[in-house]
């Protein structure tokens, strides 16, 4: 077939062939075409692939009668994968799902980079705040918190409280942020004075989002 333009075929003479969806543009398969393949999916508008399992071309559909009509076919641009766009006439998956990618990994344990910012920051503010509680100078401002006790912890929390509401009623986004850091802060403080840790906190946050049996 003339007109093929330069492909880089892997060691077996095969490229990755992602199948999307014209419609929905949703993902349903990745398979595997050899030249014969791609030359019969370009000459008949149908899909065409290479089974590595079975050894040999196979039409999408001819069996199942869950036929692609092929609406075009992209290169990528290190010609080392195709992209054929399809009208499909039934499900893409053997099990009969519409796409192949239809299992959902969960993302619970992953971490945004900001709340991997926000965790490393209130720790490392927390072992900041206990080292001044330990040994505690003249100009800190964290010792003289320490020195006036809960009372005087207390008192700035509660100041501090009242600044977060006026920001956020304010609208003004960096302020209700500085306000919410300060509030934060001072919490800090009030529990290093207690001699409560962060993972208490984060024990007793856990257990309320677990569901009830």
């Amino acid at each position: 077939m003339s007109g093929l333009p330069p492909i880089a075929w892997n060691a077996d003479g095969l490229v990755p062939v992602v199948i999307v969806d014209d419609r929905t543009d949703a993902v349903l398969t990745l398979a595997y075409a050899d030249r014969a393949a791609l030359e019969k999916t370009l000459a008949t508008h149908s899909t065409w692939l290479f089974s590595r399992s079975r050894g040999q071309l196979w039409n999408k559909g001819a069996t199942s009668g869950n036929t692609q009509r092929v609406v075009s076919v992209a290169v990528d641009c290190d010609a080392d994968a195709l992209i054929y766009r399809v009208i499909p006439s039934g499900p893409a998956c053997h099990t009969g799902q519409a796409s192949c990618f239809n299992v959902a990994l969960r993302l619970d344990d992953a971490r945004p980079a900001s709340g991997m910012r926000f965790a490393a920051a209130l720790t490392g503010l927390a072992a900041t705040i206990a080292q001044r509680k330990l040994t505690p100078t003249p100009d800190s401002y964290t010792a003289a918190l320490f020195a006036g006790g809960v009372d005087r912890i207390g008192k700035k929390i509660g100041e501090e409280a009242t600044e977060v509401v006026i920001a956020a009623k304010n609208a003004d986004r960096n302020e209700l942020i500085w306000e919410t850091a300060d509030l934060l802060y001072h919490t800090l403080v009030l529990l290093a004075q207690r001699e409560i840790e962060l993972d208490e906190v984060g024990a007793e946050l856990a257990r309320r989002a677990t569901p009830a049996t």
